[in-house]
């Protein structure tokens, strides 16, 4: 038997062992990089589930009627909570403040909700929506959009808005 017969075999395992090697190593790369580990990625039920939620919660909480406020009062205790909630009491008591005199009514309008991380309970969106205004005293409407980072928590199978940032 030539020596080449010998080598031929034991090279051709070494090279099948090499790409193998090398074929595992690039697979676990591939499933370790942050995007493959961004549920929001790889589980649509989820995702889906929390942009209907953040796009729901934030239609009720963000439409607000002089006469009946107590209806965004109590989206707000579902739909709210932690620094989303201090930042939003704050910002609606002074609009309960003033829209009785204005006969102010706001109605809020989600136009995309794109969830951009996914980790288990967690949820980062960043949201685009349209808000209208319209005061009875003097018929003046006026249309705003705003651009929002909401971070939602999911706690015993509910989702909350922890954190509501302006863009």
């Amino acid at each position: 038997m030539t020596r080449a017969r010998i080598l031929a075999p034991l090279v051709l395992a070494a090279v099948i062992i090499a790409v193998g090697a090398f074929g595992a190593f690039r697979a676990y790369e591939l499933r370790t990089t942050p995007a493959a580990q961004n549920e929001a990625v790889v589980d649509a039920s989820t995702t889906a589930e929390v942009q209907a939620f953040i796009s729901q919660g934030l239609v009720q909480v963000l439409t607000y009627d002089f006469a009946n406020p107590d209806a965004t009062t109590s989206a707000a205790e579902q739909v709210l909570a932690g620094d989303a909630r201090k930042e939003y009491d704050q910002l609606f008591d002074d609009l309960a403040a003033r829209a009785p005199g204005q006969q102010l009514v706001l109605n809020a309008r989600v136009q995309s909700v794109a969830v951009t991380e996914l980790d288990g309970d967690t949820a980062e969106a960043l949201v685009f929506l349209d808000q209208t205004s319209q005061r009875a005293t003097d018929q003046e409407a006026t249309i705003s959009a705003a651009q929002l980072s909401i971070t939602a928590t999911r706690e015993g199978g509910t989702w909350t808005i922890t954190g509501l940032d302006t863009l």
